[in-house]
């Protein structure tokens, strides 16, 4: 039997970061099911960092994030977490008028923010077919995120500050012991005052072991892969279709290509599905003169969204020692650091950091009680 403050269910960047956050004031613990670290949705993410975006509030959390990231704490990273990438969002002729709305949405951010032609464009990715491309919007600010160095660096914190980390650990039993928890996770059992589901898209079926109404969240499929690149090219921007068809960017001699999909799934570890890599091949020639004929990796992850999209954070309603933070849908590394400290400071009972007010965050759109996640009843027990 072991004794904390907090246990935090799950051990990708959202788990780790409020457990490292909380691990100053708090005696903490991460459990997690794999038997690595970060083996799910954390580990096969396109690692960039753009605050023009994701759904609602993640965009300001994004934004309050770059702190961390362009100044992480001492000791906790060996080198910098963010390198120059920029992204050129790109629309055929007939969806032109996409690019303003991604454009005034960049804008909003405080992202600087260009309107391009497609000459100009090409200029910027010389694959690009100049008759299937009607313009662009060049972003210059977003970044390349060493996702594999943030997530290592909260688990560095995490462990220096006397935090407990068990891998190889589901989640068996969750309830409630008079004031407390007692959580029952691979061999291990302990007890603590306060819960944390980070668990990403098992995210309802941890509510469900302590009873408590699930949120309705959903995966999405994800899917991915790497083709030949040039050193040449490594300084290309990240390419993304406004309508979302697709996005490609250097990754070292290699590019990594996506279709940009989402297909529903249950929680899982996902796989691609090759006619999902067939199709992004297709989208991708036929909109550059990349010619991709192979695949050299493939693989798929899960984006889980909330019914309105937006991310859930808080405590439940109806039980306060039990808190959320779920729902991030491709923008859980982006806004990690923000997210983390928030709910670090909901656990404490703390006022909300100050460079997240600032953002004008809306906490009501990240509350598990918000009535778009049509929670019909307070609690199952």
């Amino acid at each position: 039997m072991s004794d904390f403050d907090v246990v935090v269910i799950g051990g990708g960047i959202a788990g780790v970061s409020v457990a490292y956050e909380l691990s100053g004031t708090h005696r903490v613990a991460v459990v997690e099911a794999e038997a690595h670290l970060a083996f799910h949705s954390t580990g096969r993410s396109a690692a960039m960092f753009i605050p023009n975006y994701g759904y609602g509030p993640a965009r300001p959390l994004t934004v309050a994030s770059y702190r961390f990231f362009a100044d992480p704490p001492e000791g906790l990273a060996d080198g910098p977490l963010l390198s120059p990438r920029g992204v050129l969002w790109v629309a055929r002729p007939d969806q032109v008028s996409s690019l303003g709305e991604i454009a005034r949405a960049g804008e909003a951010t405080g992202s600087r923010v260009f309107e391009l032609s497609a000459e100009e464009a090409r200029e910027k990715v010389p694959v690009l077919r100049l008759e299937v491309t009607g313009g662009a919007v060049w972003e210059p600010d977003p970044q390349d995120l060493d996702v594999a160095a943030i997530h290592q660096a909260y688990v560095r914190g995490l462990r220096a500050n006397g935090g407990t980390v068990l891998t190889s650990s589901p989640v068996r039993s969750l309830a409630r012991r008079g004031d407390g928890w007692r959580v029952e996770a691979g061999d291990a059992t302990l007890t603590c005052r306060i819960v944390v589901n980070a668990a990403g898209a098992w995210g309802d079926v941890v509510a469900s072991l302590a009873g408590l109404e699930p949120v309705g969240l959903q995966p999405m499929r994800r899917t991915a892969f790497m083709v030949a690149g040039d050193p040449a090219w490594a300084t290309w921007p990240m390419v993304v279709h406004a309508a979302h068809e697709y996005y490609f960017k250097p990754d070292g001699p290699q590019i990594l290509c996506s279709p940009a999909d989402e297909t529903p799934s249950e929680p899982r570890d996902a796989r691609p599905d090759p006619l999902d890599v067939a199709l992004a091949i297709e989208r991708i020639n036929e909109a550059t003169t990349l010619d991709i004929r192979s695949v050299r990796s493939e693989w798929a992850g899960l984006r889980t969204f909330a019914p309105d999209r937006n991310l859930v954070v808080g405590p439940d309603p109806a039980e306060p020692a039990f808190f959320w933070s779920v729902g991030q849908g491709g923008t859980g590394i982006q806004a990690a650091p923000a997210t983390a400290e928030l709910l670090a400071a909901m656990v404490r009972g703390d006022s909300v950091p100050s460079h997240i007010e600032e953002t004008g965050l809306d906490l009501e759109e990240l509350s598990p009680a918000r009535p778009a996640l049509g929670r019909s009843r307070l609690a199952s027990r």
